[in-house]
């Protein structure tokens, strides 16, 4: 069993930064896109950022050029540099990690159990 455990999340005022942490623990497994997501009051959970375990990122058009995903793969932690905060980005921000396990290979899709960030106008 693999367990996310995010950090960072806070209130913040708009123009403000943020970086989020989230850690995977667990015993032989093996981890291949990590990635952040999040969700509004009232609204769907959806996408901010990926990264799969060679460094390819992937970001939704609304966080371009103002969030940043990074990973230590030793650590197996990934992280999330937030600049420009906008009310907008206010939410319970989601860490997610999928990989597989060894010996058996089965795969797995995990998820962290939110952290709030919340940007003031």
């Amino acid at each position: 069993q693999v367990l996310l455990v995010e950090s960072g999340g806070d209130l913040v005022q708009a123009g403000g930064s943020l970086r989020l942490s989230c850690a995977a623990s667990g015993t032989n497994f093996i981890i291949n896109a990590m990635g952040w997501y999040r969700q509004a009051p009232g609204k769907q959970r959806e996408l901010v950022a990926t990264i799969t375990s060679g460094g390819s990122t992937n970001y939704a058009d609304s966080v371009k050029g103002r969030f940043t995903i990074s990973r230590d793969n030793a650590k197996n932690t990934v992280y999330l540099q937030m600049n420009s905060l906008k009310p907008e980005d206010t939410g319970v921000y989601y860490c997610n990690a999928g990989g597989f396990q060894r010996p058996s290979y089965y795969s797995f899709n995990a998820w962290g159990q939110g952290t709030q960030v919340t940007v003031s106008s």
